[in-house]
């Protein structure tokens, strides 16, 4: 079952984090490159003092103990969401705030 899920992540090719049980460390915003028998292999970067420095890594299927993957993103606070004016008029996000003014 996690072979097939961790293909279809590599077919997505997003960005995942990857809990390794034997290290006990996460690979943080990896991409899944390749799946090769019980080898996976994936690609990402780490920041080392003033160099960010990139890693491919063969990792063995049974080493993964959880993978996860950023759903979306939201900003914090009153922060007003920017609309496209070609985004169609259904898919508009409407102000409901009592207190806002149309212009």
């Amino acid at each position: 079952m996690l072979h097939r899920k961790i293909y279809q992540l590599c077919c997505d090719g997003r960005e995942v984090w990857i809990f390794l049980r034997d290290q006990q460390r996460w690979i943080e915003r990896a991409r899944i490159l390749d799946i090769e028998g019980d080898l996976v292999t994936v690609r990402y970067e780490t920041e080392e003092d003033d160099e960010i420095c990139s890693w491919e890594e063969m990792i063995r299927l049974e080493s993964i103990g959880s993978v996860m993957q950023k759903l979306a993103t939201v900003p914090r606070g009153d922060v007003e969401p920017l609309v496209s004016e070609d985004c169609p008029e259904a898919e508009q996000i409407r102000n409901h705030r009592p207190d806002s003014n149309p212009e």
